[in-house]
């Protein structure tokens, strides 16, 4: 009973969160080269995803407070997601004093959202798996973006263009990879190619090869999706 009322605090905590910080990317002062619309960051509209997140992830914390308060299931499940949502809350601040800390500690909310839905029971599977899965795809994406946006910031290896592309190819790996060991859960895949279409709007033909680069991603993660959702699952029950 306690990782649900936890489950439910943490996700009320990270859902009211955006009411006190405002972020829509790093500021030019917060890092040595700014990135002003960099190519690897998707159009605004893609991030009304956090609208669907938000309010599902409020839906499954209430149901299973409700419903599976002490499901053995469902709490193993549970002590990764409060960990990334306890990472989360405090995020947006972090984002905007930060940016290398905050691309630290998204990596941490991704790995802990994938592990909650690796671990995510079968029963239920819309009221816990979808959202989870949505929540870590877009991390996943999240993930990628930050990290492109830092590393071009300070001039590590590539300028911005460079992580575009090198940021787009981790979380085509990342995904397929995760993908692999929970196919029962499309969401997750779905959601990355959201971003993707998000990032070819923000380019179109201005930067045509990075739009062309998530064109070749969404066909990849849309055929995993086909593909290896027909082959035998590896997902954990």
């Amino acid at each position: 009973m306690t990782k649900a009322i936890l489950t439910t605090l943490f996700t009320l905590t990270f859902v009211v969160s955006p009411a006190f910080t405002s972020f829509s990317g790093f500021e030019a002062n917060q890092l040595p080269i700014p990135q002003v619309d960099p190519p690897i960051q998707p159009a605004g509209y893609a991030f009304s995803i956090w609208g669907l997140i938000y309010a599902w992830l409020v839906v499954s914390a209430a149901y299973g407070l409700w419903q599976r308060r002490e499901d053995a299931a469902w709490d193993r499940a549970r002590l990764s997601l409060i960990a990334s949502l306890a990472i989360g809350t405090p995020w947006l601040y972090v984002a905007t004093q930060s940016a290398i800390l905050a691309t630290i500690m998204i990596i941490a909310m991704a790995v802990t959202a994938i592990a909650a839905m690796i671990m995510a029971p079968q029963k239920d599977r819309w009221l816990f798996q979808a959202p989870v899965a949505i929540y870590a795809g877009w991390l996943t994406a999240a993930s990628c973006v930050s990290i492109g946006s830092t590393m071009a910031g300070y001039g590590i290896a590539f300028e911005s263009l460079g992580w575009a592309y090198a940021g787009i190819s981790i979380a085509l790996v990342v995904s397929l990879g995760v993908y692999a060991m929970r196919r029962s859960a499309p969401e997750y895949l779905l959601t990355v190619v959201w971003a993707l279409v998000g990032i070819i709007v923000a380019n179109g033909m201005v930067v045509w090869t990075v739009s062309a680069l998530a064109a070749v991603g969404i066909v990849m993660l849309l055929a995993a999706t086909i593909l290896m959702g027909r082959a035998p699952k590896l997902a954990v029950s």
